[in-house]
């Protein structure tokens, strides 16, 4: 059969090519996609050739096809139905870490069944969602913690939202963008504007991949507290001021990348097994909201330029 392949061709530019697929070979399933996320901040890097060229073995996504910087099928937040395969997986709906395309093969490994309280339109946050679950087993929190996030996008708005579900914490987010209120609200979390936000937070997560809100999140820090770095800036520069009160606060900056288990559960669980509990606290419908929109994948090649420049969370991929 003949799917169909979105590929980043030149900076901006993205163009949906055919791609032949035979039989699966045994190991694999063929997969229907239902829905795809975008992210607007490492694929958008992508998108517009931003990915540093030191960082392009690290940057691969697992089922990517082609090669930075371009041409690249990039991607790595799909739901689908499994349409061949083997007994255990054929029919089922599953989350897989694949670049956007109508079907498709995956290894079965790869394939992580959805429970039936998961929609799949909602299952595509599950790559934003074991990143927000990364952060906390990074950053230790605790019941009752004094915890902000700056920046709210989908990653900081996950992370808002399982914070928020530790007892007794006391949980803020913020952002430049006021619009972005109704997500926090939507979930139950307080919004603040970055003139406003609370001091003396125990952990700070910073998620805007922005020097000012770096800044923010430094300064919102309580004594000995931590800053949580989830922002990847690709080939931007940052500039932060690590003078002033900083290391008579004996403040801490702290990175959160999702490639490796953080450390405190290394030991116990494996890749899969933080996907298959990111997945499991998608059972909010609630987070339903964070993917109200949706672009069919056909016309998504010339929707793409309008999404990187909207300041609105982005649409997710129907088809």
């Amino acid at each position: 059969m003949v799917a169909r392949g979105l590929w980043y061709v030149q900076p901006g530019v993205a163009e949906v090519r055919p791609e032949r697929l035979s039989p699966p070979s045994p190991g694999e399933a063929r997969i229907a996609a239902e829905y795809s996320a975008i992210s607007r901040g490492t694929e958008r890097m992508v998108a517009l050739g931003q990915i540093p060229q030191s960082e392009w073995p690290r940057m691969r996504a697992p089922l990517q096809a082609g090669d930075f910087s371009f041409p690249v099928k990039y991607g790595y937040s799909a739901t689908g139905r499994v349409t061949a395969g083997s007994d255990q997986y054929i029919g089922k709906r599953v989350f897989v870490l694949h670049p956007h395309q109508d079907y498709f093969h995956a290894p079965e490994p790869l394939l992580t069944i959805l429970p039936d309280n998961v929609p799949s339109r909602r299952a595509v946050l599950a790559a934003n969602m074991e990143t927000a679950l990364n952060a906390h087993w990074d950053a230790g929190t605790t019941l009752g913690d004094r915890v902000l996030i700056v920046g709210a996008g989908i990653v900081g708005l996950l992370v808002a939202h399982l914070a928020l579900r530790i007892a007794g914490t006391d949980v803020t987010v913020t952002d430049i963008n006021p619009a972005r209120a109704k997500y926090a609200e939507m979930l139950g979390v307080q919004f603040v504007s970055p003139a406003n936000v609370p001091a003396d937070n125990r952990i700070v997560f910073h998620a805007s991949a922005t020097s000012a809100g770096l800044e923010t999140a430094i300064n919102a820090c309580a004594f000995e507290a931590s800053v949580v770095e989830m922002s990847w800036y690709g080939v931007n520069p940052v500039t932060v001021n690590l003078g002033g009160a900083f290391h008579s606060r004996r403040l801490k900056i702290i990175s959160s990348q999702v490639g490796h288990v953080a450390p405190s559960h290394r030991h116990q669980l494996k890749h899969k097994d933080r996907m298959e509990r990111a997945i499991a606290m998608l059972d909010d419908e609630r987070l339903d909201g964070l993917v109200a929109d949706a672009v069919d994948f056909a016309d998504l090649p010339s929707k793409l330029p309008q999404i990187w420049a909207s300041p609105d969370l982005p649409p997710i991929v129907r088809y």
